[in-house]
Parts: C-alpha cells; sequence; structure tokens
C-alpha cells in the first residue's frame, strides 16, 4: 500500500511512543496535510500532560476531523468511530514494547523539539508511563490489530522499526 493509496485524511494509530507524530509530521510536509497531534488537543498546553475537559477535547476533535486534508496521530478510543468514518487511509504502528520504552526515555531525556509535544511542556521520565507502555498498553495493541483488521479502509501496519523505516523509503519521507 502506497501513501497516495491511503488519501488526504489518514488516521494513525499505535501504542505510545511508537513513532506516530514523527510519522504524522512527515507524511504532513511531504503531502501538504494539516498535521493533528492529538495528544496536543487532549492536553493543555505549558502543562505535565494536564487532560482538557472532555467535552472540550470532543469538540477540538470534531472539527479538525472536518477539515478536508489532515494527518491525524493518536488513539483515543471514544472518538475513534467519528475519526475512522472521515478518514481515507489509516496506517498502525505496532511497534515491540522494548522499542516503546526506549523512545520514551531518548525522547525525555535528549529531545527538546520533539513532533507532537505540548506547546511549552517539558517531557520527563515518569514510572506511570513506563508502566503504561510496559503493561497498561499490551491490551490496547490487541484491540488496535483486531480493529485494524476489520476496518474497511486503505490501510497499512508497520510492526517492526525496519518495517516503518520501510515505509518511509518506498514513499519518499524524511524523518
Amino acid at each position: 500500500m502506497t501513501l497516495d493509496e491511503l488519501g488526504t485524511r489518514i488516521c494513525i494509530m499505535g501504542p505510545s511512543n511508537s513513532g506516530k507524530s514523527t510519522l504524522a509530521a512527515a507524511i504532513g510536509a511531504a503531502r501538504g496535510l494539516t498535521v493533528v497531534h492529538l495528544d496536543r488537543l487532549h492536553h493543555l498546553p505549558r502543562t505535565d500532560w494536564v487532560p482538557r475537559p472532555a467535552d472540550e477535547f470532543a469538540a477540538l476533535h470534531d472539527a479538525a476531523i472536518m477539515s478536508p486534508r489532515w494527518v491525524m496521530d493518536g488513539n483515543y478510543a471514544r472518538l475513534l468511530p467519528q475519526r475512522l468514518a472521515r478518514a481515507t487511509g489509516l496506517i498502525l504502528l505496532d511497534i515491540p514494547v522494548a522499542v516503546s520504552l526506549y523512545r520514551y526515555l531518548r525522547r525525555c531525556w535528549f529531545e527538546r523539539d520533539r513532533r507532537g509535544a505540548l506547546d511549552g511542556g517539558r517531557d520527563s521520565v515518569k514510572w506511570a508511563m513506563i508502566h503504561h507502555i510496559a503493561v497498561a498498553t499490551r491490551a490496547d495493541r490487541q484491540r488496535y490489530r483486531a480493529m485494524f483488521d476489520t476496518v474497511e479502509l486503505p490501510r497499512v501496519r508497520c510492526d517492526s522499526p525496519a518495517a516503518l523505516f520501510s515505509f518511509y523509503r518506498r514513499n519518499g519521507l524524511w524523518r
């Protein structure tokens, strides 16, 4: 599946620290799509990941999906049905847990201007997030795989860093 076949409204899903925001930025730059990082809509800027009120987040989400051209990264399953109803393509990053943990630590310690970060915020290592990546996301990963198999959209699944790199290369994308 090529990037062109995914259309002009692309959802990118996957576990925390799998590379969703970086891929969204690369696709947005290459295809002229508006990049929407759901974490930025869900959390208040200049905070340590404090969530917005649920109705405010839903309104921001619903306004974003009404745009004609976007690439959107994030999960937020409660709002997934309306997102998929507007999407023209889906990418699932199913990166191994060890890779996600490594990326989390790297972003907290070394990446000051990472894509998808909160405006005015700074990532820091939190045991709750390590637990979330290592333990809690296992059920999410299974749900994402099951959902991916039933979605009737053009779709791509990258289940390793090598598969993700290959997708970048095949589609002329730059990180």
